[in-house]
């Protein structure tokens, strides 16, 4: 069976596929046009997706050699699994290989936003430290404050413990279900959506994104925030208006915001929150170590690697289409 990969990654993960007898087929460019791309998935069987490509009701309707897709990430939203369903596509991901990875830069935002390092980084920079002046851009300190999370799975349990254990946060967070094994070991507190976003002093999205979650985060939204709360965002940008964002952090209705994602994506180099002391932005680089990449690269290849053998995707995103 032949694999197409859109890009390059870890050659543990190209190794395993081969040696388990599939061709690999990668192309001479990373950044393929739309046209391009299409015509490597029209002559595979099985697709390894790197990036946000979209596989939608067309896509398959002009690619129905495929069979499976494995994808280079956890999310998944840039999938339509009703029409992968329906054709009986497995679609893999890579959870949990990269939870301590992305939410280590959800730590990373909430103190840089909070120190506002970004900020004194470019007066260094330019040479510009100025006289010691008592009030000028100071910051505030996360000790014993309440940080809500809006999707407490592997990677919002693993950016809660690290708040809980280095600052004595408190946890609060709002999922469609339950969280026993954070309500026990971090005596965490689900609340309503309103609570979270009333109560909380740093909040941090890490859920799944949906359609239906667009522009979740808001101008109503960001005026029910404390005036002196941090919004961090590493999970989509989808989930939050940008222009709505940038408005709240002028007229001060928060304190600051730490992105790793932003909407869109990538944005505008010209975009007015580039220009704000109180955030700061990363180019989605949440997955972005040696050892997450690496075992990201490992599970998208076993995914396919048991598709073409006959067995289920050790980790499948739609595990329906095997019922």
């Amino acid at each position: 069976m032949k694999v197409f990969i859109n890009k390059r990654i870890p050659e543990e993960g190209i190794q395993m596929l081969e040696e388990a007898g599939l061709k690999v087929v990668l192309p001479e460019e990373d950044n393929l046009q739309q046209e391009e791309w299409l015509k490597y998935c029209q002559s595979a069987d099985m697709i390894l997706n790197v990036g946000q490509n979209k596989y939608g009701k067309d896509f398959f309707g002009q690619c129905p050699n495929i069979k499976a897709i494995a994808l280079y990430s956890v999310g998944f939203d840039h999938v339509d699994m009703d029409e992968a369903n329906k054709r009986k596509i497995p679609v893999g991901n890579t959870p949990e290989v990269l939870s301590k990875a992305t939410s280590d830069v959800a730590f990373l935002l909430m103190q840089t936003v909070a120190r506002r390092a970004s900020y004194y980084f470019e007066k260094v920079k330019s040479g510009n430290w100025g006289n010691f002046d008592p009030l000028h851009a100071l910051g505030q300190e996360l000790y014993g404050k309440t940080l809500g999370v809006f999707g407490l799975g592997r990677i919002g349990f693993e950016m809660a413990e690290k708040c809980k254990n280095a600052f004595n946060m408190s946890i609060i967070y709002h999922n469609r279900s339950r969280n026993a094994e954070a309500e026990k070991d971090l005596d965490a507190k689900y609340v309503s959506f309103d609570d979270l976003v009333e109560q909380s002093d740093v909040l941090s999205i890490h859920a799944n994104f949906s359609d239906e979650e667009a522009d979740l985060f808001d101008a109503s939204v960001f005026r029910k925030m404390k005036p002196d709360a941090i919004f961090i965002n590493t999970a989509r940008g989808g989930f939050h208006h940008q222009k709505d964002l940038y408005n709240a952090l002028v007229e001060k209705e928060i304190w600051g915001a730490g992105l790793d994602v932003t909407n869109p994506e990538p944005m505008e180099e010209d975009d007015p929150i580039l220009g704000l002391s109180n955030v700061c932005v990363l180019p989605h680089i949440g997955s972005a170590t040696i050892e997450a990449r690496n075992g990201m690269a490992r599970l998208a290849a076993a995914n396919l690697i048991a598709f073409s053998q006959g067995e289920k995707m050790p980790h499948c995103a739609n595990p329906e289409v095997y019922e």
